[in-house]
């Protein structure tokens, strides 16, 4: 059923909030430290043990794959948001530390794009014919 798939996600979540406000209070700080993200580890992994023990049924796995097209994007960028006015606010080695990292970004993608074979070109696309007037009239019929 779908409600398993919310249910796994749901439980994730909430034991990836424990998690992160745990990590948080062990490092002294009074935030959430990677909730979100091991949320989605947690959720990964126990969707796999579940898939692989035959205990997740296709349905459940549709309301995982709701739920994450949803939920998880949005709360991924609020917790950005966050992120990006705590390095403003935080003093200029934040943003450094930020530039550099967007650098080490962009200068890796020529080398990620080495990674592999070259596959095979795709075949060019036919150009689309124009509607007819026949074409019109049964589409409006339609």
């Amino acid at each position: 059923m779908v409600i398993y798939g919310v249910a796994a996600l749901a439980a994730c979540a909430l034991a990836g909030t424990l998690v992160g406000e745990l990590l948080g209070a062990a490092v002294g700080v009074d935030a959430n430290v990677g909730g979100v993200g091991f949320a989605m580890i947690m959720l990964v992994l126990v969707t796999h043990q579940l898939r692989r023990k035959g205990k997740f049924p296709e349905a459940s796995e549709q309301g995982v794959l709701f739920w994450s097209a949803m939920y998880i994007p949005i709360v991924i960028a609020m917790a950005s948001t966050q992120n990006v006015v705590k390095a403003v606010s935080g003093g200029p080695m934040a943003i450094l530390a930020g530039l550099g990292a967007l650098t080490a970004g962009f200068a890796l993608v020529p080398v990620l794009a080495r990674i592999g074979e070259a596959g095979e070109p795709l075949e060019p696309l036919e150009p689309l014919e124009p509607l007819g007037e026949h074409a019109v009239n049964e589409k409006q019929e339609a």
